[in-house]
């Protein structure tokens, strides 16, 4: 398992394009996920602390977890098949280890709401990872903020990307 973090989540203003990118704490390889509309805002908010002023349904899920004292360990994307991710919730359950199928994209929305990591199976990261160009990351990073990611996200075939 290759332990990632969120990179960025950007929108594209001009289609329906919404790409979740995970990095690889130790590593140089990106994982882009095309995800829905309502799953990016969900993930969104989340990271930047904004509570609605009702539940969302993955707030929900957080309580319901917390009601039955379900623990969630960790999220686990650990499939690619027919151009669609898969994932995984690892839940701790009266001691016992309990794996749920889950879109990447919800599981995400609930990682971050409950500050649980989030892995990549190896074989998915090398199917569909990515290495930016050399020095692409370093000539940008400092003075344009996320533009480099808009930089690195527009070299993608958006035709050809596996979905949540």
């Amino acid at each position: 398992m290759i332990k990632v973090e969120i990179a960025t989540i950007q929108v594209s203003l001009v289609s329906p394009h919404r790409v979740l990118l995970f990095k690889e704490v130790e590593g140089e390889r990106y994982l882009p996920i095309w995800i829905g509309a309502c799953e990016t805002e969900a993930i969104s908010m989340s990271l930047q602390g904004i509570e609605p002023p009702r539940p969302l349904t993955h707030d929900l899920i957080v309580e319901l977890l917390d009601t039955l004292g379900a623990r969630l360990e960790y999220i686990f994307v650990n499939e690619l098949a027919n151009d669609t991710f898969c994932a995984q919730l690892a839940l701790n359950v009266a001691g016992e280890e309990q794996l749920l199928d889950c879109r990447p994209s919800d599981a995400t929305a609930l990682a971050v709401r409950l500050q649980a990591p989030i892995y990549v199976h190896e074989e998915v990261m090398e199917q569909a990872g990515i290495v930016p160009e050399p020095g692409m990351l370093e000539e940008h990073a400092a003075d344009q903020g996320l533009d480099v990611f808009r930089d690195f996200l527009n070299q993608l075939d958006l035709d050809n990307m596996p979905t949540d």
